[in-house]
């Protein structure tokens, strides 16, 4: 018989990504309690797979322009509270002659209808702040986007909500619901590394899965539709770009190029697809956007792409969305869904789903404005004006943020570890030391997750055996646990690496095989 574990909250949040970390953040300066259960890794999902983009809302400002103005005034409050997980690099919208002149005639107007900052450019002036932009650029306007790095946002909204009492468990599958007189009275999940099952006593359950929301709602006999719209994204091998360059066109695939650290990240794709099985880009895909790209950055059609990722954007078909008339899931809002499952005689049930990345807080807002009514507590939602920081060691998932952090404290003995990303080991036995510590646990994918480690050109050839060694030496390794680390680790970076095998990346991949098949021999069964 498994290991059975009781615990007991007041709310249960289900889901790590953005959403749920920040609602379990805005319970914790509320005085509630709160679990929050992840079935994979924090930001697994659509928060941890999309452009790393802080909208100013003028990509929305003619499908959807409540949505537009919802995140400029989000994108403000969170330049306001997290500035260190944020790049205020600006946008601008640039026009090939590919594209239609009305939408370029009314860009400004919408903007301005919709209370959207919105400057316009000469093809000269924005040809000088970005020069690789087509010389084809026939119209231009500078906006207020900016470059946000989610796994920063996440992980400094759960660290600070653990700082005020909330608990957090990776791998924990919810199974089961017990109901009884129209509420949740208990909820069983499964550890699925350990196997170990989980039973929790919750006054409320809220349901931020992100696209699994439907699959939770299921197991309380509730239906919720649904849409799942699969975005997949390629990231380039340097920096292509230092602001947010947006294609001025309605939505449509290959059409934002956004700056991250020291690469970019170019997409997306909107493809509808029936199962959450397999979230993977396509060749199809990959050729198709880079197909694309050419027209407004011809750089990035020769460029070295180092891997593609894949996100499913969690949306809600709401009525006025007939999904027999129409197959473009860019039609849907937005916006986000917050549903009080009362109405489906579960009284203390509650899914939030739908939103972006940069309305996560004002989601998480509203979500805990209704479990605090519920719950009866008055205290006011203060994650508007709260700094967005916790003393945990999450400035090394800013690249190049170690060896600054290395030289402010002095100090002189020390090498690196992760070339790529500049890395220190110094850095590194910081950050395992706080995973043992809070998280009782360390391995190279937790040091992934909370650092820059395989997210460079190399994508862990050279750093998982460095760090490796280097958590031998220290103990923090023992026995054959580091093959199996190092094995885990090199197949989550294969699986993003699989669309883009041409070129340097292909010769990267090469010698990342021979050395851990034919010199190691790993590529024998664990």
């Amino acid at each position: 018989m498994p290991e059975k574990k009781k615990l007991k909250t007041q709310v249960l949040i289900i889901g790590g990504g953005v959403t749920g970390t920040g609602l379990a953040r805005d319970l914790s300066l509320r005085g509630i309690s709160s679990i929050v259960l992840e079935m994979d890794m924090i930001n697994s999902g659509a928060s941890g797979r999309n452009h790393g983009l802080l909208h100013s809302g003028a990509r929305y400002v003619s499908s959807d322009p409540i949505s537009a103005l919802e995140c400029k005034k989000e994108g403000d409050i969170l330049k306001k509270i997290a500035p260190h997980c944020i790049e205020e690099t600006g946008g601008l919208y640039v026009a090939t002659r590919e594209d239609k002149e009305d939408y370029i005639d009314v860009f400004p107007a919408l903007c301005k209808k919709a209370g959207i900052p919105c400057e316009k450019l000469s093809v000269k002036q924005v040809l000088e702040l970005e020069p690789v932009l087509s010389p084809q650029t026939v119209a231009a306007f500078r906006v207020e986007d900016a470059s946000v790095d989610p796994f920063h946002i996440s992980l400094e909204n759960m660290n600070q909500a653990i700082e005020h009492g909330a608990r957090y468990y990776n791998h924990c599958k919810v199974t089961k619901f017990l109901i009884g007189s129209g509420t949740i009275e208990k909820v069983v999940a499964k550890d699925l590394l350990n196997k170990r099952i989980f039973e929790i006593q919750t006054q409320i359950v809220v349901n931020a899965a992100g696209a699994w929301s439907g699959e939770i709602a299921k197991l309380a006999g509730i239906h919720v539709d649904m849409i799942y719209s699969k975005g997949s994204l390629l990231i380039t091998h340097n920096r292509i770009s230092n602001h947010v360059i947006n294609r001025l066109r309605l939505p449509s695939d290959g059409d934002i190029l956004v700056p991250g650290g020291t690469v970019s990240i170019f997409g997306t794709t909107s493809l509808r697809i029936d199962t959450l099985e397999t979230i993977r880009p396509t060749v199809q895909e990959i050729d198709s956007l880079v197909k694309e790209a050419k027209a407004m950055v011809p750089e990035l059609e020769n460029t070295r792409y180092i891997r593609a990722y894949a996100g499913v954007r969690p949306l809600i078909n709401e009525q006025a969305f007939d999904r027999k008339e129409s197959t473009d899931d860019r039609a849907v809002s937005r916006g986000f869904s917050l549903i009080d499952h009362k109405k489906d005689e579960v009284d203390n049930f509650i899914t939030i789903t739908g939103g972006k990345m940069t309305t996560f807080r004002l989601m998480a807002q509203k979500a805990a404005d209704m479990v605090a009514r519920k719950l009866e507590n008055t205290q006011p939602c203060r994650t508007a004006v709260t700094p967005l920081t916790s003393g945990a060691p999450s400035q090394m998932t800013e690249a190049g943020m170690s060896f600054r952090l290395w030289a402010q404290k002095g100090e002189k003995e020390d090498i690196t570890m992760c070339e790529c990303e500049l890395i220190s080991k110094n850095q590194f036995k910081e950050l395992i030391s706080w995973l043992k510590k809070s998280r009782k646990t360390s391995d190279l994918n937790a040091l992934r997750i909370h650092s820059r480690l395989g997210k460079g050109s190399c994508q862990g050839t050279f750093c998982s055996q460095r760090v490796t060694g280097f958590m031998y030496d220290e103990n923090y390794l023992k026995e054959d646990e580091g093959i199996y680390n190092i094995k885990d680790l090199l197949h989550e970076r294969f699986i993003g690496q699989r669309p883009v095998l041409w070129d340097g990346q292909l010769s990267q991949s090469e010698l990342n095989e021979a050395l851990y098949c034919g010199f190691y021999g790993l590529e024998l069964e664990k």
